[in-house]
């Protein structure tokens, strides 16, 4: 098929990058000639694991293609998806400034176009409850008629930022929200080689599709926070966070997943689709304070490190000097959109510390943000030159195995502060540094881990 992807950034490129996998025809199109003439060129713009591969061999298999012009890409397509941003607005709303312009121009081009063919427009972009009737009323200002020339489908995206080559390739599921048979005929087509092994193509309409995927990511959201709050309370009572995410994680009514604690969710979806939910039922006069409690939590915990911090501190950071590891949201991303490692450096900054920062992927992304408040490593023992203590803020593998001899005859003083729980505290406590993690003793007097090994039980807590 003949596909036009609208909008290049990561859901966009991961669209149509997978779409010419499958052999489809792919025009991808963006307002950034920079972008474009880069992407020309077989040079990514975004950092995913196992994109590069696919996008190589799709681009110089002549698949995917990238241009600045609308009307090359949607004249000959025979779907269009829509993958552009929907920020959150003041009020945290989702901005459809750019979805709504460029339908309205779709709309012109159809119009323009000399035969009548049907064409599929497609919301890939995350949009709150409503947005396919606004798109189909928008295009239908230049005089054409729904279910004749075009109908307009919600597609939502389910693509973990790490994983999304490999979530987009096998999906779990595949969510079409349309009430035309014949626009779900089209996309029952499109996707049918990516369901082989049995997962399936749900049909609902437009409006259940676009509030699946608020109410998966608000659920998702939800989920973490709980478990920072539990976490939060494990510190109070002596209790181990992680001994308690086994108890619940093997229940299969809740399940493993993001049961993990730290400092809180962050990226381009979490933090703008539980306020856009929020958003959306109070436009319909209903109170949602599940996720109120949700937003006020999750930028408390991001607080839940810095606190332990200053405490160690004696209450001040002047003139201490910090090592952080990690500045993107999660690892395997150079994303760092509320980024819970960017939230910790700004607390930090904002009482007088100064930090050397590093991370595998995300320290350009950071540098467009941050600029040079603080300064940036080449790795992870480059950071620690003549800090105070080791801040860890996101969970890179590389992280996991540091050296530590190493790490304590380079810190002035043998203090980890562990945002992502990444270490064992009994074999810091071992290796004679002052550890610091979310929701765990310092040193536990357990004689069983989660995994079933025995351990050396220690009787001080933290």
């Amino acid at each position: 098929m003949k596909l036009a992807i609208i909008g290049t950034g990561y859901v966009g490129l991961v669209t149509g990058t997978c779409f010419a996998e499958m052999g489809n025809q792919v025009t991808c199109v963006d307002i950034d000639a920079g972008k474009i003439e880069k992407l020309r060129r077989g040079k990514l713009t975004i950092f995913e694991p196992g994109l590069e591969l696919i996008f190589e061999r799709n681009l110089r298999e002549d698949r995917l293609h990238f241009t600045t012009q609308l009307a090359e890409a949607v004249t000959d397509s025979e779907v269009v998806f829509l993958a552009l941003p929907t920020p959150k607005g003041g009020d945290g709303s989702a901005d459809l400034s750019f979805v709504l312009g460029v339908a309205r121009e779709i709309g012109k081009l159809i119009a323009a176009e000399e035969n009548d063919a049907y064409k599929v427009i497609v919301n890939k972009s995350t949009v709150p409850v409503g947005t396919a009737d606004l798109v189909r009323s928008v295009i239908e200002e230049a005089g054409l008629a729904a279910g004749e020339r075009f109908d307009v489908v919600s597609n939502p995206e389910f693509l973990r930022e790490g994983l999304a080559v490999d979530d987009f390739l096998k999906p779990e599921r595949v969510v079409i929200g349309s009430s035309s048979s014949r626009a779900q005929a089209v996309m029952h087509n499109l996707y049918e080689p990516f369901v082989r092994n049995g997962n399936p193509i749900l049909n609902m309409d437009e409006r259940s599709s676009e509030l699946t995927k608020y109410a998966a990511n608000a659920f998702l959201a939800t989920k973490i926070t709980f478990m920072n709050e539990v976490a939060n309370l494990c510190e109070r009572v002596g209790a181990n966070v992680e001994f308690v995410r086994h108890g619940i994680g093997t229940d299969s009514r809740i399940g493993k997943q993001f049961l993990y604690a730290g400092i809180g969710y962050g990226g381009s979806c979490f933090p703008k689709d539980v306020h856009a939910l929020k958003r959306t039922a109070a436009t319909y006069d209903y109170e949602f304070p599940v996720l109120d409690a949700v937003i006020r939590v999750n930028d408390r915990q991001h607080d839940a490190l810095v606190s332990k911090v200053v405490s160690y501190f004696d209450g001040s950071l002047e003139n201490r000097h910090f090592a952080v590891w990690g500045l993107a949201f999660k690892a395997n991303t150079d994303d760092v959109r509320e980024s819970p490692a960017h939230a910790v450096i700004n607390a930090l900054l904002a009482q007088g510390a100064t930090i050397t920062a590093f991370d595998p992927e995300a320290i350009e992304t950071t540098r467009a943000v941050l600029g040079d408040t603080i300064a940036y490593a080449h790795d992870i023992y480059d950071a620690l030159k003549d800090a105070d203590a080791l801040i860890v803020c996101t969970e890179w593998n590389e992280f996991r195995q540091p050296d530590f001899t190493r790490l304590k005859a380079t810190l002035k003083q043998s203090a980890i502060f562990d945002g992502r729980n990444l270490f064992n505290p009994q074999t810091m406590a071992e290796s004679g540094f002052d550890y610091f993690s979310i929701g765990r003793p310092q040193q536990f007097d357990v004689t069983t881990a989660p995994d079933g090994t025995r351990k050396k039980a220690h009787a001080e807590r933290g």
